[in-house]
């Protein structure tokens, strides 16, 4: 496992596409290694392979129960509305309001090449579309109502 350099924006890795995972191999494997425990080191909630310069539809999410792995990630279902501050690791300081579903529902695959299927309220709902969108290309702040001023910042900062 390696702790992995996370890309900023401005890098036009970030506004690609990604590939989908087709071999379920040790590259893979070293690659969600890597992202679980370059999220850890961050204290963010999700990571995803374009964020550390990897075109594949890989994420890492952790709320607090430990790394969820997703694997060619697709949302099938979502419903509700919720209005959230949001930031993100590649626009480090900056932090917007954004309206995401409440409930999302995913298919996915894990490591080994398992189809899987996931429920997320809240949080976590929030953290499969923002991640989910990293691997479209699409960065927060394009889909954000508006971003926190400085003093709002400064603000969060004292919390």
């Amino acid at each position: 496992m390696a702790l992995r350099k996370i890309v900023t924006e401005g890098d036009p890795i970030l506004e690609k596409k990604c590939r989908p995972v087709e071999k379920f191999n040790q590259r893979l494997w070293d690659l969600l290694d890597d992202l679980v425990e370059t999220l850890a080191d961050s204290g963010g909630v999700g990571l995803a392979a374009p964020q550390v310069g990897v075109m594949r539809r890989v994420c890492v999410i952790d709320v607090g129960d430990g790394a969820i792995e997703f694997v060619n990630p697709v949302i099938v279902e979502a419903d509700g509305e919720q209005e959230v501050r949001e930031g993100c690791l590649s626009c480090p300081g900056e932090f917007g309001i954004i309206k995401r579903p409440a409930h999302v529902k995913a298919e996915f695959y894990d490591r080994n090449g398992n189809k899987c299927e996931l429920e997320g309220d809240e949080l976590l709902a929030q953290a499969m579309c923002h991640e989910f969108d990293h691997l479209d290309g699409i960065i927060f702040k394009t889909k954000v109502e508006r971003m926190l001023t400085e003093e709002e910042l400064e603000q969060l900062r004292g919390e």
